[in-house]
């Protein structure tokens, strides 16, 4: 039609219409077609999903009518079809799509072919696709291996187009909706009273007859639904830790100034080694603002916090970690350099000493001051202190005698 008009327009061409159309159909018939394989699939071996473009809906939002997208998954065997509307897509979307449409099926099958979207392949390559994470790992999940078709080459997927393109020329055209569920709807009555009940015209068979046939040999569904997380790279600051909703978390030694893969949801964090897919660390989500960091990804600097440093005297001896505690009750924040001096005795003249000259510094009343002299004074101590003799009174009963035969001495 357009070439027609060009003609008449701007070459004083005086035929009728029927005669470019006559010509045009001469040579559209004078090349060869190239004949097309034919793509045969056992029940409950493929199936092929692709986008179209949907009805005209009201968006709730902004009350005008949208364009939705509509999302078929056409089984390879059966021809059985699962279409979906909505309004937008994203990684996310497309996923959630592909569970609706398995639940809807009762199963799964083993491969999934589809074009080269964004949503679903990052990298278009025939012998090595690059998948979005978040769509690979759906996939896993079920069970499914994804199948990216060769670019340009949508007669791979010849399957799904026509269902695509079925949907667009009987139930959907010229049709206009006030809700997404009401298109929704409308289009799930179509699927089952007429699409399901046609005579396929390659299979020369009912659709839903064929799809009984088939859905014994689907997967099985996972007992649990997939639990969706974002992901991101994200760069490792000299801090040690990578942030992620204004929330930093800390990654392991020699990572600093490096990128990292980070999937997060509302509970976890984890990164990843972008090249191996490693899990290098994994976090509980914090607030914003608040630091999440393992212990020993911590830099030998970092002062600790005072429950961390008198769990870790506690760790350490269990009179160590008595006379830190009671330093703290009685000095405060005062004391944390004290325990601190007690945790590095502890380390330069070993434990076992240590732990028994912290007993005897709380039987006495000693403090810090009292365990580093002993220590610096008896070096080679032996293995325990403590009086395990029944004749051998506590040290306390010899100190209230002496000061009480003193007192009486000066009274008299």
């Amino acid at each position: 039609m357009a070439i027609w008009q060009d003609l008449v327009d701007g070459h004083g061409f005086g035929e009728k219409y029927a005669s470019v159309k006559r010509f045009v159909r001469k040579l559209r018939g004078s090349s060869t077609p190239e004949a097309r394989v034919v793509i045969e699939t056992a029940p409950g071996e493929e199936a092929q999903v692709d986008y179209g473009t949907g009805p005209m809906v009201r968006d709730a939002q902004t009350g005008k009518y949208r364009r939705t997208r509509l999302f078929v998954l056409t089984l390879g065997y059966s021809r059985k079809a699962v279409r979906l509307l909505v309004f937008r897509s994203s990684a996310r979307v497309w996923a959630e799509l592909h569970e609706k449409a398995f639940r809807r099926l009762g199963g799964v099958t083993r491969v999934v072919v589809l074009d080269n979207l964004r949503e679903g392949v990052l990298t278009p390559d025939i012998y090595e696709p690059t998948l979005n994470p978040l769509y690979r790992d759906v996939l896993h999940h079920y069970g499914v291996t994804a199948l990216p078709c060769r670019v340009q080459d949508p007669d791979r997927k010849g399957k799904v187009e026509s269902g695509v393109g079925h949907a667009k020329k009987t139930p959907l055209k010229g049709q206009r909706f006030e809700s997404l569920e009401d298109a929704q709807a409308y289009l799930d009555r179509w699927e089952t009273r007429w699409a399901d009940t046609r005579i396929h015209g390659t299979t020369k068979r009912q659709v839903a007859t064929m799809f009984v046939e088939e859905r014994p040999a689907l997967l099985p569904l996972p007992i649990e639904p997939f639990r969706y997380y974002q992901y991101g790279e994200r760069a490792v600051h000299l801090d040690g830790c990578v942030e992620v909703e204004a929330a930093y978390y800390g990654a392991p030694p020699g990572w600093i100034g490096r990128r990292v893969q980070v999937q997060w949801n509302d509970t976890l964090v984890r990164l990843l080694n972008p090249i191996t897919g490693q899990l290098l660390r994994e976090h509980l989500r914090q607030e914003r603002g608040r630091h999440r960091i393992h212990d020993e990804d911590r830099p030998r600097r970092t002062p600790l916090s005072t429950q961390q440093m008198l769990n870790r005297a506690e760790k350490t001896g269990k009179h160590i970690g008595a006379l830190c505690r009671q330093l703290h009750s009685k000095h405060g924040q005062v004391a944390m350099r004290r325990i601190l001096g007690v945790l590095a005795l502890a380390k330069k003249y070993g434990t076992a000493s240590t732990d028994d000259v912290c007993a005897l510094a709380l039987e006495t009343g000693g403090d810090y001051h009292f365990v580093r002299r002993y220590l610096e004074r008896n070096p080679q101590l032996p293995l325990s202190l403590r009086q395990v003799d029944p004749l051998i009174r506590q040290l306390t009963l010899y100190r209230d005698l002496i000061e009480n035969r003193t007192r009486q001495e000066n009274q008299s």
